[in-house]
């Protein structure tokens, strides 16, 4: 399976930090937020991603990632000329996808724990699979109506009495059938091709199912500069904690068996003295 990372918007929540660094280039403790993000495809099994950003941003993203070789994936891009909905991002990628069923990731959502979406890949077939996640206050959020059977019943936004506690994450993954959905979409009041309407449209062919996320799992959406820094500093205490770095490529790439030993070693020899490296060294070449 395919994956996309979005990575565009003007993130003008973060404003100006954002004058500075596209928002998912923000550092979230010792690692660029994409990182997050790819990582949680890549364990995922996925290997073939295509991120799209603006046209100012882009080449940032392609200094940092590359093609992929190093973690023995393929990286490939595209731009979102203006900050004209997420939806808008898969209509973009239509050369990428090739119809083909894909998982989409916004870049700005972390996830720590296992989430099932490498199972989930394997088991998809068609229709569309999103993610719910238990919050406190379901109110700021997209919040989904499911039933035993995992099938999605409602899709509420920022609902004044949500019919569950499940705020929707940004993770979803769609069949081929998505772009030509996508391209029947109407812009919102603020101009863009909103998701939940997409995600409205696999619902009303009864193609929507969801996977609830045990609360024990962490779900960070970093698109603020107070989520931004609890983000940093959940990262930083868990590293702490428990001795592994998350969201190291290098490491992921090697238990996944995307490169060998001897490619990896050479990746690490070209880092400059730094902790980074030296995890790498210790966790990964012993």
């Amino acid at each position: 399976m395919r994956g996309m990372m979005l990575a565009g918007g003007a993130g003008t929540r973060l404003f100006p930090l954002s004058q500075v660094v596209s928002k998912q280039l923000q550092p979230v403790h010792d690692k660029p937020m994409i990182y997050y993000p790819l990582a949680t495809l890549m364990s995922a099994g996925i290997r073939d991603v295509h991120l799209i950003s603006t046209p100012h941003d882009l080449p940032v993203f392609e200094r940092l990632l590359g093609d992929g070789s190093q973690w023995g994936i393929d990286i490939s891009y595209g731009v979102q000329e203006k900050p004209e909905g997420i939806a808008q991002a898969v209509i973009l990628g239509e050369s990428f996808l090739r119809e083909e069923p894909f998982t989409l990731i916004l870049g700005d959502n972390i996830f720590h724990g296992p989430i099932g979406l490498e199972a989930e890949v394997l088991e998809f077939r068609d229709g569309a699979l999103i993610w719910g996640y238990p919050v406190e206050d379901p109110q700021r959020y997209g919040v989904i109506e499911i039933d035993d059977s995992r099938r999605v019943l409602s899709i509420e936004e920022k609902p004044d009495r949500p019919k569950s506690k499940l705020a929707v994450p940004g993770l979803y993954v769609y069949d081929g059938t998505a772009i030509a959905r996508a391209k029947e979409l109407k812009p919102s009041q603020r101009g863009e091709l909103e998701i939940t309407d997409l995600n409205l449209s696999f619902l009303n062919d009864r193609m929507l199912r969801a996977v609830e996320l045990d609360p024990e799992i962490t779900w960070l959406d970093s698109g603020t500069h107070e989520s931004l820094l609890d983000s940093s500093n959940f990262i930083a205490t868990v590293e702490k904690r428990q001795g592994q770095k998350v969201a190291c490529l290098e490491e992921i790439a090697y238990q996944k068996g995307f490169v060998s030993i001897e490619a990896i070693r050479q990746t690490i020899q070209k880092m400059p003295s730094s902790p980074y490296r030296t995890y790498c060294e210790r966790a990964i070449l012993g």
